[in-house]
């Protein structure tokens, strides 16, 4: 099995939609969705659908947008907020089939790029963020005056809500204890790990020069040495529409993310689509000598490894 993956897909933009629609068949290769399909229940079935139909096996993690509940939410997914929100999802994505973090972590066999039967262990986490991507002098309590001085202030603030947690700095907690026991357990198995989440694990990882102050919604220092501590192979994830590829201390970080329609467009103008735009995962490139891993590399048009 060849696994693929690609995230922040944004279905609720006609075109991307449209895109999502002309995804072709791999009936032996694994896909990962590392979230932002879109705000409403019915648009993450049609992209299950969609995906489950052309892919043996499929992931899917939450991001912000799939949390989202506001005025415009569809009328029977009004009372859905935090976790219950998130919950609908998880049912909604396993009546079409497709993995999330609720379920167990699976092994996939995969062919290395030396022509060996290789195993790994694919493992979807949900973590939220808790503010912590700031500089050291800025406080929790002035965090979002601080982004806000330069005019930053994401709509998590009034759409994405914690219930029934008091805040999401606690529900982050919470997620994060969890994941941790799930990851420790994960790795008495002596299989390298596909981590998929949708925010970043690393603050490093993350560069949005036009915002840099979003950096606030953008994960959680608890996830920073999980790379190494629970022997990731490689880490998924997006939400930063960067897409980009690092080498860190061995292992493989790759940001998935499509994006808004214009944020790819310059990528389908050069001749890619959707699938095009799919990350592979593994096998991927062989893995280079501590030391020796090239610098970040930006994915502005595709996923192609040169």
């Amino acid at each position: 099995m060849n696994l693929y993956a690609i995230a922040d897909l944004h279905l609720s933009y006609k075109s991307n939609r449209e895109d999502w629609a002309k995804l072709q068949a791999r009936p032996d290769d694994g896909l990962i969705i590392a979230g932002d399909i879109g705000e409403s229940v019915q648009v993450m079935r049609e992209a299950f659908h969609i995906a489950k139909a052309r892919f043996k096996m499929v992931w899917w993690v939450p991001g912000n947008h799939e949390l989202y509940t506001s005025t415009h939410s569809k009328e029977d997914e009004m009372h859905l907020r935090g976790e219950s929100k998130y919950m609908a999802c998880v049912i909604a994505a396993r009546e079409c089939g497709v993995l999330t973090p609720e379920d167990d972590f699976t092994t996939v066999m995969y062919t290395s790029p030396e022509g060996i039967q290789e195993a790994a262990l694919v493992c979807p986490i949900f973590t939220l963020y808790d503010y912590s991507f700031r500089p050291a002098h800025v406080s929790r309590e002035n965090a979002l005056a601080w982004a806000e001085e330069e005019g930053i202030k994401a709509t998590d603030e009034a759409l994405l809500h914690p219930d029934p947690y008091d805040s999401r700095d606690e529900w982050c907690d919470k997620l994060v204890q969890q994941a941790e026991l799930k990851l420790q357990a994960a790795c008495e198995t002596g299989l390298p790990l596909v981590i998929i989440n949708h925010w970043p694990l690393r603050e490093d990882t993350v560069y949005i020069p036009k915002v840099p102050r979003f950096s606030l919604w953008c994960g959680t220092q608890k996830t920073h040495n999980w790379h190494t501590r629970f022997n990731a192979k490689v880490v998924v994830t997006g939400h930063l529409h960067v897409r980009r590829t690092d080498w860190i201390d061995g292992v493989r970080f790759e940001e998935v993310s499509l994006g808004y329609p214009r944020q790819w467009q310059e990528a389908k103008d050069a001749g890619n689509d959707v699938n095009t735009m799919l990350r592979e995962i593994l096998p991927g490139p062989a893995t280079p000598e501590i030391g020796q891993e090239p610098p970040t590399n930006f994915r502005r048009l595709g996923w192609g490894w040169t």
